[in-house]
């Protein structure tokens, strides 16, 4: 019984001298280093405005009064907010110098970002009764960011900011239609814009080679414009001015292998 007791206090005199020098030494994760290059797949989602407008000017001699002209543009301006999921892939290249990082990064992805917004019919001012109604579609199918990387490790974790160019090609369809005439103005565009793009996010080793990061992008693409006739009303023909504009934000997941 006393041999027993003794075998028992030298184990557990060791085990607690086993654990209080593991709980002094200083943890050093062994995928501590970012540095390199990496490729890898992405996920998410993405969700923003189309901000469109539809304006024309009042024409000498024309058959809309200077009321009728500020109806038109007043409901002109709509807010068209889709939402969709994102997949794409990823590559990139990092330096890092001590628990300090720098990098470039491109990706590419594919989602279908679209959405309509419709002004109407509204009562045309002095037009006996009759309206108009404005109508905007817009969509974007793909994006492409190319990005600077700075940031700091800790451990096993790497923290960053990012900000760069984005590219996409950006359409908008756009429609007036009034019953005074009545008639119908059309026009589309279909424009490749480059934009820029600032967020951050946190990335994490899993297991050798391979890290998990989560990421916030803002894009902002500017505007691409269109102008179209309106052909149908009696002389002289109104021209309109249309435009979309489309700002973005990006959540999404990537795993990426380090080589």
């Amino acid at each position: 019984m006393h041999r027993l007791l003794a075998t028992l206090l030298a184990a557990g005199s060791l085990l607690t001298g086993f654990a209080a020098s593991v709980s002094a030494a200083p943890y050093t994760s062994p995928y501590a280093n970012f540095a390199g290059f990496y490729i890898g797949g992405l996920v998410g989602g993405a969700w923003g405005t189309f901000n469109t407008s539809t304006s024309t000017a009042e024409v000498p001699g024309g058959e809309f009064s200077p009321p009728a002209i500020a109806a038109f543009n007043s409901a002109g301006p709509q807010s068209i907010k889709p939402a969709s999921l994102i997949g794409g892939f990823d590559a990139g290249y990092n330096w890092q110098t001590g628990n300090y990082l720098a990098g470039v990064e491109g990706d590419i992805e594919w989602l279908h970002l679209s959405g309509s917004a419709s002004s109407g019919p509204v009562i045309i001012p002095g037009g006996a009764g009759n309206t108009f109604t404005v109508t905007s579609n817009a969509d974007i199918d793909w994006l492409a960011t190319l990005r600077g990387r700075l940031g700091f490790t800790s451990g096993n974790w790497l923290f960053y900011a990012t900000g760069g160019a984005a590219f996409t090609t950006l359409h908008g369809n756009f429609q007036f239609s009034e019953t005074f005439s009545p008639s119908t103005e059309t026009a589309s565009a279909s424009s490749a814009k480059t934009g820029y793009t600032v967020g951050g996010g946190v990335e994490t080793y899993l297991w050798q080679h391979w890290s998990v990061k989560a990421e916030y992008l803002f894009v902002d693409f500017g505007s691409a414009s269109a102008f179209g006739v309106d052909t149908g009303v009696p002389l002289p023909p109104y021209f309109f001015t249309h435009s979309v504009n489309l700002k973005l934000n990006i959540a999404r997941l990537g795993l990426n292998y380090h080589f």
